[in-house]
């Protein structure tokens, strides 16, 4: 080899580390960065720069310890859930009549496509049972999404209704009924609690009824729920009634004082969450209406009144004290 190919040879070589080198650093403060792999973020170890997010993690959502484990292990195609009564494991063929190249089919692909989708639908639900799953997961989905509940919500409330179902505890009971108490047991196990009002709003059963069911499943099923807490609701009330995190903070102040002076023993948490909101906007000059916190809230006025003395004498009480 000649020195001039040497030279630009090693020439290259340094440009190649340059560039590696630069890749690895900050380009605010030249630190060095390192991938985040749960949060899918490159950040930066000195000044905490974000130089990149929302990656790819194309590895497996599961660990192996031995060779043996991870061909157990081995699959392909998407994670099972327990929001489908198949887990996801059966096929599903598109509604459009098209091609992979998104050209329309001919009326004999489009009459065998449709007997197609027929078969393959009959087949996912071979049983009773399974046709039982199918249309109560279908209810806590769309219970779910009207009540905006996160996807951890979905699938623990499918996982309560799958084993009140393999416990045999529907008999003598509707399917939305059982559906619509595993939405709300789902919520309170999850922080993120809704009230018996709101989820009988978007359920198709009556309150009555649900409360009963509820009771029943979670002393069956053995569930550890804990009371709902007033301040849970709050973040909710604040954010809808366009509240700042100042008058939030304040409303879990009374909270937190209330339950000092156990005030908070016997009452709607709902209740004092709303009368919390609405003395901390008054209190942070950022007035809002009954009838405001109200509508939100779903509670009568002269609840959210009655509430309201009692949070401001416990906070006065304690104050003296």
């Amino acid at each position: 080899m000649s020195e001039h190919t040497r030279t630009r040879t090693t020439e290259t070589e340094t440009e190649s580390e340059t560039e590696r080198e630069e890749t690895n650093s900050c380009p605010e403060c030249s630190g060095t960065l390192v991938a985040d792999s749960e949060h899918g973020e490159t950040v930066c170890t000195e000044c905490g720069l974000v130089v990149e997010e929302d990656s790819i993690d194309r590895g497996p959502e599961w660990r192996a310890f031995d060779s043996a484990e991870k061909d157990q292990k081995s699959r392909v195609g998407a994670p099972t859930t327990n929001m489908m009564h198949d887990k996801g494991l059966s096929t599903n063929i598109d509604w459009r009549d098209q091609d992979a190249y998104g050209n329309s089919l001919g009326s004999r692909q489009r009459q065998k496509m449709q007997r197609l989708r027929k078969w393959n639908e009959r087949f996912r639900t071979r049983d009773s049972k399974e046709r039982n799953l199918k249309q109560a997961l279908g209810e806590i989905d769309r219970m779910a999404s009207a009540l905006g509940l996160p996807e951890n919500v979905r699938e623990t409330a499918s996982v309560i209704y799958r084993r009140a179902l393999d416990e045999n505890l529907l008999p003598g009971r509707s399917i939305e009924g059982v559906s619509t108490a595993s939405v709300y047991a789902a919520a309170r196990q999850a922080g993120v609690p809704r009230s018996l009002d709101e989820v009988a709003g978007v359920s198709r059963v009556e309150k009555s009824e649900i409360a009963r069911t509820y009771r029943y499943v979670v002393r069956e099923l053995g569930l550890e729920v804990a009371p709902a807490d007033p301040e849970s609701y709050v973040p909710r009330f604040a954010s809808e009634l366009s509240l700042s995190e100042e008058a939030e903070n304040r409303a879990r102040k009374l909270l937190s004082n209330a339950k000092e002076q156990g005030v908070h023993s016997g009452k709607s948490p709902v209740g004092l969450a709303a009368a919390a909101v609405y003395a901390a906007s008054l209190l942070t000059n950022e007035k809002t209406t009954q009838a405001a916190v109200s509508e939100v809230a779903d509670i009568s006025e002269v609840t959210i009144r009655n509430r309201y003395h009692e949070l401001l004498e416990a906070e006065q009480d304690l104050a003296f004290a």
